[in-house]
């Protein structure tokens, strides 16, 4: 189990701070973070290339006042590669933003094809034994590309103990090979986009503007038309059981037992508000089946129909 310096355990739900000094200010960066402590959230992830840093240099002033109670992930690598070098030294340049003298949890923050990994996993075992990361992880990874660093990863006495994949209601390809393989493994796992960049919220249904309407990678991520038509259903059955279509959609991600911690974000408390209510919503199983219903699910990664569908078996309560 994963816990806070404290030794509190991490909690069920974590805040991802991307939009800090993007689509949030300091201000609504603070009481973001105020709201979600108050909800009993205390796990926060950032990355060395959000907001060109401004997101670490926040989340680290928020967090240095309790830092023992806060458990802390950042990412590094997205761009440079994972050579010893740039692992250094993007390492050094994040910790003078966020000011922590260790960070919770570090990952890789994609694969990287050019670099061996026993040079990647000797730098990330370094900083380890200098007592600056104590976990670390990986996002955006194929699941060979976790079993493959696994074993690399080994030889250094090192573990990955999470992986941060993509998954919401209309990108449920994580239920082919990556949840299966991290319940195997016994690798905690924390999803990003459980509104599919804002699809799920409806906005865009009513005309609404955000990342779909002004980023050509969303556009094209989410841009299939069954993706909004299963957006537009769930908002009809939001509204049937009175909760919004966020909620929903976190839920329904939460609901999974595979999901450690979805992780949510905002720009705005307002924005919020609807994924911390997720946090105590329980699906009962006819409410579940039809959410699920809304949207394709995967094939299994043999593609045999006798193979059930990894989250075919959800517990969830009545």
């Amino acid at each position: 189990m994963l816990t806070a310096p404290d030794g509190s355990p991490i909690s069920s739900f974590c805040f991802g701070a991307m939009q800090f000094g993007r689509g949030a200010d300091l201000s609504a960066a603070q009481a973001m973070y105020a709201d979600c402590r108050a909800a009993g959230i205390n796990f926060f992830d950032t990355a060395h290339g959000y907001s060109g840093g401004l997101s670490e240099e926040w989340l680290g002033q928020l967090v240095r006042h309790e830092r023992d109670r806060v458990f802390f992930a950042t990412k590094l690598a997205a761009q440079g590669g994972s050579g010893r070098v740039n692992i250094q030294n993007q390492f050094r340049i994040s910790q003078q933003r966020h000011g922590l003298e260790s960070v919770d949890l570090l990952y890789l923050h994609r694969w990287d094809p050019e670099t061996p990994l026993q040079e990647t996993f000797e730098a990330l075992a370094g900083l380890k034994a200098a007592g600056k990361i104590r976990h670390i992880g990986v996002s955006n990874f194929a699941a060979w590309q976790v079993m493959k660093s696994v074993r690399v990863a080994a030889d250094f006495e090192l573990r990955i103990v999470a992986i941060q994949p993509m998954y919401n209601l209309v990108k449920r390809e994580a239920e082919t090979e990556i949840l299966p393989m991290a319940r195997d493994q016994g690798i905690a796992v924390f999803p990003y986009s459980p509104l599919g960049g804002g699809l799920l919220t409806g906005k865009y249904r009513d005309g609404g503007q955000g990342r779909l309407t002004t980023d050509q990678i969303y556009s094209a991520r989410y841009g299939e038309s069954w993706m909004h038509d299963t957006a537009a259903a769930l908002c009809e059955v939001a509204h049937e059981v009175g909760q919004s279509s966020s909620t929903l959609a976190v839920a329904w991600v939460a609901a999974n037992p595979d999901i450690t911690a979805p992780i949510i974000s905002a720009r705005s408390p307002e924005q919020l508000e609807q994924s911390l209510r997720a946090m105590g919503l329980k699906l009962g199983k006819d409410l579940h089946r039809r959410i699920s219903a809304l949207s394709r699910a995967p094939a299994s990664a043999t593609d045999r129909s006798e193979d059930p569908s990894p989250f075919a078996a959800v517990s969830v309560v009545e």
